[in-house]
């Protein structure tokens, strides 16, 4: 590398540096306050001398190029939990898992105690016809120990583009020796909405993340019950259970359509950041779904950001009961911005509020009712089936459904 190139990186990172330590104290900070740490020559020097000696005392050889992805991804990441770089696969990733879609082999995992389980293989998709089941825990991927990795990582190493080959090692109960599935990947359609008729007449749905689908996938759900039961009972739909449980959120924009649905008029969320496009409010138009009908949220502690959207939402306008136990508590907005050359960074922007303007951030929305429930439900799979004999916080929704219906009977 020339004299000339050597001192413009420097610069550059040293640039990076001055803005990570204009900004790491506090991402909410006053514009005026965030901008006036100047960059020093100091600093300048110090990123110099870091990069010179990683460069030449690093145990692995290590190019500048990758020096700068690293000090980017650290300055960004550095802000809060919620923030990060994404390079141009990410990014096309992160794109791509909003609209439901990507590049697989169509497992839900989860991790317990360290190990990486599958959760459950989705439907009509490699690894459902190759025959991995839902407990089976991966121990590699492509013949490497997952050990190590983190769930993401996992995650990333499964994925990739369709038609390409990727190998599976898992671990199988009552099976002494490891199981090794040989899967080519495909495009999967994650479906965000699954329903069902809980009788005599009250439908169920469970939401499993909030993507730019999921109020359309909601809306047809519920119409579809409706002419079920309408077909059945000639009656229309008396209650309906939303069940947020174990969501952990997704596009704002998907919970504020999903409020939406069930509210004629008001404030459905408030966000306030430093810049003017994150600082909004976002309102209900007139038309509910339900008619007026019950509604009941189920919530717990995996229900974050978009769930909790909708829960404080339904909640502030007692247009629903929220059963269950306090959520999350997760009340930042993040927004991923375009950069060049197809990269982009996802930063938290605004902190958000509920229509009566209170902060859910490490608080969470607290039910009308708190019923404890257990990790078996709901069933982690999106296709699980409803428990309606051992679920007791889906059992506490129904009986608070079938009350409701006879008080509106009674005022009529």
């Amino acid at each position: 590398m020339s004299l000339k190139t050597r001192v413009i990186l420097v610069l550059v990172i040293g640039t990076i540096l001055g803005l990570s330590l204009s900004l790491g104290g506090d991402v909410v900070a006053n514009r005026d306050a965030a901008g006036s740490k100047e960059l020093t020559w100091e600093d300048t020097r110090l990123i110099a001398e870091v990069m010179q000696r990683v460069r030449r005392d690093y145990v692995e050889p290590i190019d500048d190029k990758e020096l700068m992805d690293r000090a980017i991804r650290g300055m960004v990441s550095g802000l809060d939990r919620h923030s990060e770089f994404l390079d141009a696969q990410e990014y096309r990733e992160i794109r791509n898992s909003t609209r439901g879609r990507y590049s697989g082999v169509g497992l839900e995992v989860s991790t317990r105690e360290g190990a990486i389980l599958v959760i459950s293989p989705i439907d009509d998709t490699p690894a459902q016809r190759a025959g991995i089941e839902s407990g089976d825990e991966i121990i590699e991927i492509d013949g490497v120990s997952v050990r190590n990795d983190g769930l993401n990582d996992a995650i990333d190493k499964m994925r990739g583009k369709a038609g390409t080959p990727v190998t599976i090692t898992v671990r199988r109960q009552n099976y002494d020796d490891p199981l090794t599935f040989n899967l080519t990947r495909q495009k999967i359609k994650v479906a965000s909405v699954r329903y069902e008729i809980l009788q005599p007449s009250y439908g169920y749905v469970r939401l499993s993340q909030f993507n730019e689908s999921t109020a359309d996938e909601l809306s047809r759900a519920i119409d579809e019950m409706t002419d079920e039961v309408q077909e059945q009972t000639g009656d229309m739909l008396a209650g309906l259970i939303l069940d947020l449980r174990n969501n952990p959120g997704g596009i704002l924009d998907a919970a504020v359509e999903v409020s939406d649905l069930f509210l004629d008029e008001g404030i459905i969320v408030t966000a306030e950041g430093r810049t003017p496009e994150s600082r909004f409010r976002r309102y209900a138009e007139i038309g509910d779904i339900m008619d007026g009908g019950t509604v009941v949220v189920l919530v717990n502690g995996g229900s974050a950001s978009a769930s909790e959207i909708v829960a404080g939402a339904l909640q502030d306008h007692e247009r629903a009961l929220i059963i269950g136990t306090t959520t999350f508590g997760k009340g930042l907005v993040q927004t991923v911005i375009p950069l060049s050359r197809g990269r982009a960074i996802k930063l938290t922007t605004s902190h958000y509020y509920t229509p009566s303007g209170d902060s859910i951030h490490e608080i969470g929305i607290v039910p009308d009712i708190v019923v404890e429930g257990s990790g078996e439900y709901p069933g982690l799979s999106a296709t699980a089936s409803v428990d309606r004999e051992n679920d007791a916080q889906l059992i506490e929704a129904l009986e608070q459904i079938r009350n409701q219906r006879v008080m509106h009977s009674q005022a009529l």
